[in-house]
């Protein structure tokens, strides 16, 4: 708030109530005047006395010279003249109301009365209704400065705080893109103008992190790429060799360099997905795609051949083949190295998915941790000393879902059961039976 402005408004307040209380005093200290004009009481005895003889003939010729009002009485208690009805027509009357009586005389004897108002009454009326409009204005200005000056704080105090309060909502949401507009002269302004400072350091600083971050997984990602080329290089010429390998020794350590390949690589895959801060940004696009395809996805992944892939039924999925051949890649690469057992597949259909059953003979896991397999960076106590990051399944269970299947973890009969919902052609499966 301007001190100008609140300067103004207090005298002005100073000043309605200095008026009013002065008011109030005259009002209620000032004695009224209840004599009358001898002067102008004088000429109206004179000028009645004067035009007697007409009044008493009945002429009524007398006109009224003063602004007095009167009534004109003889000795009877006739009235012979009124200036104005509703005057006190007789002594008794005359007296209660406090009006002022005179003798008329002509030639020396009294011949009437005159009877003049006493108006010192309605002159008290006038001033009370005076008093009381001046009162009235007074009261309605003063509620009208303070109506106005309820505005200026609601537009100077109230309505700038509204906003920072606004501001720091949308601040705590993240929104660090709109300013707060806030006029610079206002009382507050140097004050609101800090906590746009403050918004615009931390949009910086906003900035820098996700620069920061953005250039870690850049890092991050031409690592991989670096390693993961080179160690392509070695499992394809250990494959190369395997083959052409003329004992089995040798190609026993052709088998156990692919092997350590594949391991090497499907940890540079887990170092890059767990440098990713959130898994939406690894994206899902599934499409329409033959199930014969499962049948190569389910023999690359399980490498070490530990299950019978079986014959899958013919139909139309919808799903992401690059990321369903993650999921399967996981799975099998957690049965190695947890179960190190032979895998038992089996495919089925059930509503409108087509259900791939994976389960291995290593016992599985404590009922109460079946739940927390599918968590980020949670494993089984059985894993021991195994390594792991604990991403494989937790991974799985977000690509399904955004495929619009499911991942569904249980203890079966001999072992961990996982079981992968792939979700049927929308397109092309009005009538899921006629795929099988």
């Amino acid at each position: 708030m301007k001190r100008e402005g609140k300067n103004t408004f207090l005298i002005g307040l100073l000043i309605l109530f200095a008026v009013e209380v002065t008011a109030v005093f005259l009002f209620a200290f000032r004695e009224t005047d209840e004599r009358q004009d001898s002067v102008l009481v004088n000429e109206a005895v004179q000028t009645v006395q004067a035009d007697w003889e007409s009044l008493v003939g009945g002429r009524k010729e007398h006109e009224n010279q003063t602004e007095l009002a009167y009534v004109v009485l003889d000795m009877d208690g006739r009235v012979l003249f009124r200036t104005a009805p509703g005057l006190s027509e007789s002594i008794n009357r005359a007296v209660l109301h406090r009006d002022t009586i005179l003798d008329l005389t002509v030639g020396g004897q009294i011949v009437g009365k005159l009877i003049i108002e006493n108006d010192s009454g309605q002159i008290y009326k006038k001033q009370k209704q005076t008093f009381t409009l001046v009162m009235l204005a007074a009261m309605l200005l003063q509620c009208g400065i303070c109506i106005g000056y309820f505005a200026y704080i609601k537009c100077v105090i109230i309505r700038p705080f509204q906003k920072l309060k606004g501001f720091a909502q949308r601040v705590a949401g993240g929104n660090l893109d709109i300013p707060l507009t806030m006029d610079r002269q206002n009382l507050f302004g140097a004050f609101t103008e800090s906590f746009d400072i403050m918004r615009s350091e931390l949009k910086k600083a906003r900035i820098a992190e996700a620069k920061a971050n953005a250039s870690k997984k850049e890092l991050v990602a031409k690592l991989s790429h670096d390693i993961k080329t080179p160690v392509a290089s070695i499992k394809a010429a250990s494959e190369v060799g395997a083959a052409l390998a003329d004992s089995e020794r040798v190609k026993d350590n052709y088998t156990q360099i692919i092997r350590k390949a594949d391991q090497i690589n499907e940890l540079i895959t887990n170092l890059f997905t767990a440098a990713l801060e959130e898994l939406e940004q690894l994206a899902v696009t599934p499409v329409d795609m033959g199930s014969a395809a499962l049948q190569e996805m389910l023999e690359s992944a399980d490498y070490l051949h530990r299950g019978a892939v079986p014959e899958i039924p013919s139909c139309m999925l919808y799903a992401d083949p690059l990321r369903l051949n993650q999921v399967f890649d996981n799975i099998f690469a957690n049965s190695y190295k947890y179960a190190d057992t032979k895998i038992e597949v089996t495919a089925r259909r059930e509503g409108r998915r087509l259900m791939i059953c994976m389960e291995d003979y290593g016992g599985g896991v404590r009922e109460e941790e079946v739940p927390l397999l599918k968590e980020k960076f949670k494993r089984g106590s059985n894993a021991g000393n195994v390594e792991g990051a604990g991403l494989g399944l937790y991974i799985s269970d977000y690509f399904m879902k955004e495929m619009g299947g499911e991942l569904v973890i249980k203890n079966g009969g001999h072992g961990l059961e996982v079981t992968v919902g792939v979700l049927l052609d929308p397109k092309n499966s009005a009538d899921p039976e006629s795929h099988f």
